[in-house]
């Protein structure tokens, strides 16, 4: 069987600078708006539910509001967040006020595997339909149909070794047919403890000092996806 490849994003397919100067930004600027704007919609008080239990049950969508902009300031990995995020990302795109960045070679790559009938899925921190959105508006166009599967911290934490082997469970697969492309070491070293291939994505213009050596884990190491060999 051919292996599926799983990616994530930020630093492996696409720049870490477009999520923090241009998405992180744009939600930070957005989310007082919104949440006065959409404080009623079931889904989204479902989150700001959330966010106000997990804080001392705040009575106030202001403070749940500015309590979520201090967290996009941390760049801090809570579902509630990314949820919230991604609808307003959606507006964004929609309005043509950004499109994703993806590298050339990732985009060129992730094309020539799904043409060859490898299976591609993402596992990315940022929620699912924020997943959908980056990839259906990149700047090489709607790449939603190259992929069959999209995960994100709902699954688990990408540093937990558990969380690759209910992807592998979800896709019909075994760990040891799929491969994982990450820039964080520690979630490919959790993958690797989950039985799955590995890749560390070392790019120049996301990591100016090389890691190389007992920096890499003992993970096989690229620079671009073009040098990714995939066993297919």
């Amino acid at each position: 069987m051919k292996p599926l490849i799983l990616t994530d994003i930020e630093g492996t397919t696409s720049s870490i600078s477009f999520v923090r100067d241009v998405l992180f930004p744009y939600a930070r600027r957005a989310m007082p708006r919104f949440v006065c704007e959409h404080g009623g919609d079931p889904e989204v008080r479902r989150w700001l539910d959330a966010v106000a239990t997990e804080n001392g049950a705040m009575c106030s969508d202001d403070m749940i509001a500015e309590t979520l902009q201090g967290w996009i300031d941390e760049d801090r990995k809570h579902t509630a967040l990314k949820a919230l995020q991604g609808r307003l990302w959606a507006h964004g795109y929609a309005q043509g006020d950004y499109r994703a960045h993806v590298y050339p070679d990732a985009a060129q790559a992730l094309q020539r595997w799904h043409d060859a009938g490898l299976a591609l899925a993402v596992y990315s921190s940022g929620s699912v339909p924020a997943q959908r959105l980056f990839f259906g508006h990149s700047e090489a166009g709607d790449m939603t149909p190259l992929f069959s599967g999209f995960f994100d911290t709902e699954v688990g934490h990408k540093r937990d070794a558990a969380s690759y082997r209910r992807i592998a469970e979800a896709l019909n697969r075994a760990p040891g047919d799929m491969v994982f492309l990450s820039d964080v070491v520690e979630e490919l070293d959790a993958a690797r403890e989950a039985g799955l291939r590995t890749v560390l994505v070392d790019r120049r213009e996301d990591y100016p000092q090389p890691r190389t050596g007992e920096a890499t884990h003992g993970h096989a190491r690229v620079t671009a996806f073009d040098a990714i060999d995939v066993g297919a």
